[in-house]
């Protein structure tokens, strides 16, 4: 969830001083777009993933202190609730055997991972929300202990000046209140990662945002929270409200939300930096020793921290990235929508289709985002995590048809061809996108699959709660298994 910071308390003062900090970072970004050198001779990709952690009956386990010191690697992290960690995988090249040498990684880390963690008691759930949370779990008290965490649940909570309402109509009905942004944590995710050249990002981030729907859709793996049957991806519902810090009143005079969709294509990635510092007060304004004008004047490249940080706490759901690595600018798109799970194989296949999709788009002549609007590239991403791979889609010049049918007869072939451009060896493209065309084909992904398995278990005459743990344990050795969730058996 970001960079650390330490406790306290913020003034008046600090956020002036914080605000023109971020402006100045404003500046010195827009003259560095054209002045240094971005390039991207060798492009990376990365993943990182966030778990939830379980005991032995399949209940959330809050003990990420105690599983991160038995794990020991700085892989793996600490997140937002004592139920979470996450796991970075290092970034590395897409061409070649790229993406499986990735897989392999990743599984091979999961397998140490999962067995330092059960040495105390705990084990690694790779998805998008933990069937067995309840109400008990989503306290203060699950907070991590990283100040951080505290700090901006207290901030958010101040900005509403109220506690936080979440309502999500599905297939049944939630309607709850809680006093801290600790729902956030039930919204486990995969991130991923595309370095980009400054002239490329546009195009990236705008296909990023028009395959938003179709990548839902094709991933869900949340229908799950507090034991009710909502939306396939139920997590974009919900981490939407988690971390809101408006009012009813605010939404109704057209306040932007902090977990953002966006509202318009984009020219630049300094539309998205410039729409951060115009329509969001800071939540942690904390401001550094560093000046960003002296650094470039010194022949440095500053960090530009006050900007980073700032953009660390709007969570769009592809989100822009400045950083500075072995001391050279980079741009990053990171994609955020995706749940976590359900195993390294469809993880890698959800991200070999959104890098194949993203390259063949910005390569066409009349680009998608040119055919679309963005509202309904917008209300297609949520009705797509409503519905799920039973989703219709529109997409220009085909019309509005089942999602299935679009990935199926004309995606997948796009995809093709952008891993091909990337250098992505044959058998490794064919390997990840039959996964995504065999979900497809049988109509099963993560969350078909939780809704059929709950539904035969709960025949049986259990009632909901033990029906989710008997789900979850059953999830949990099918994820180890690492056979994709389209092959698995409904028993």
């Amino acid at each position: 969830m970001g960079q650390d910071v330490e406790a306290r308390e913020f003034t008046g003062e600090d956020r002036a001083r914080y605000r023109a900090k971020v402006r100045r970072n404003l500046d010195v970004l827009a003259a560095m777009l054209g002045q240094q050198d971005f390039s991207v001779p060798d492009p990376h990709v990365g993943i990182e993933i966030e778990f939830n952690l379980v005991d032995d009956s399949g209940d959330p386990a809050l003990r990420n202190s105690e599983t991160l010191d038995a794990i020991a690697t700085e892989d793996f992290q600490t997140e937002l609730g004592q139920f979470n960690v996450e796991i970075n995988v290092p970034p590395a090249p897409v061409a070649g055997r790229g993406l499986a040498d990735m897989a392999e990684r990743m599984r091979e880390d999961l397998n140490v991972a999962q067995g330092k963690a059960q040495s105390v008691g705990t084990g690694l759930m790779m998805i998008g929300i933990l069937p067995t949370l309840d109400a008990p779990h989503l306290t203060r008290e699950s907070i991590s202990a990283n100040p951080r965490y505290h700090l901006l649940s207290d901030q958010i909570l101040t900005a509403r000046g109220e506690d936080i309402h979440l309502v999500i109509n599905g297939v049944e009905r939630l309607r709850t209140t809680i006093d801290t942004i600790i729902a956030e944590a039930a919204c486990t995710s995969t991130q991923l990662h595309l370095q980009v050249e400054p002239e490329d990002f546009a195009p990236t981030w705008n296909a990023a945002q028009a395959i938003a729907g179709v990548q839902i859709a094709v991933g869900a793996n949340s229908p799950f929270f507090l034991g009710k049957r909502l939306w396939h991806e139920t997590r974009i519902a919900l981490f939407e409200q988690a971390t809101d810090t408006r009012t009813d009143e605010l939404k109704a005079q057209g306040v932007r939300p902090r977990v953002w969709f966006g509202e318009r294509w984009i020219t630049s990635v300094f539309d998205l930096f410039e729409e951060n510092s115009r329509y969001f007060p800071a939540l942690l304004p904390i401001v550094e020793d560093e000046d960003p004008v002296a650094e470039i004047e010194a022949g440095r490249i500053p960090v530009l921290p006050e900007l980073r940080l700032h953009n660390g706490t709007i969570w769009r759901w592809n989100r822009p990235i400045y950083d500075v690595v072995d001391g050279k600018p980079h741009l990053r798109v990171e994609n955020r929508l995706l749940p976590a799970g359900p195993t390294v194989k469809d993880t890698v296949a959800n991200a070999a289709l959104f890098y194949g999709l993203v390259t063949a788009l910005t390569e066409q002549e009349r680009p998608v985002w040119s055919q679309l609007s963005f509202k309904a590239a917008e209300e297609g991403f949520h009705e797509a995590a409503a519905a799920g791979i039973e989703a219709q889609a529109y997409w220009p010049g085909i019309g509005t048809v089942p999602v299935r049918e679009l990935v199926l007869r004309h995606l997948l072939p796009l995809a093709h061809v952008g891993l091909e451009r990337r250098g992505v060896d044959g058998a490794v493209i064919d390997e990840f996108l039959t996964i995504i065309e065999r979900r497809c084909v049988t109509g099963r992904n993560g969350s078909t699959w939780m809704t059929e398995q709950f539904d035969r278990i709960h025949e049986r005459g259990s009632d909901v709660f033990d029906s989710m743990r008997a789900l979850t344990r059953r999830y949990a050795e099918h994820m180890h298994s690492n056979e994709p969730v389209h092959s698995w058996p409904v028993d």
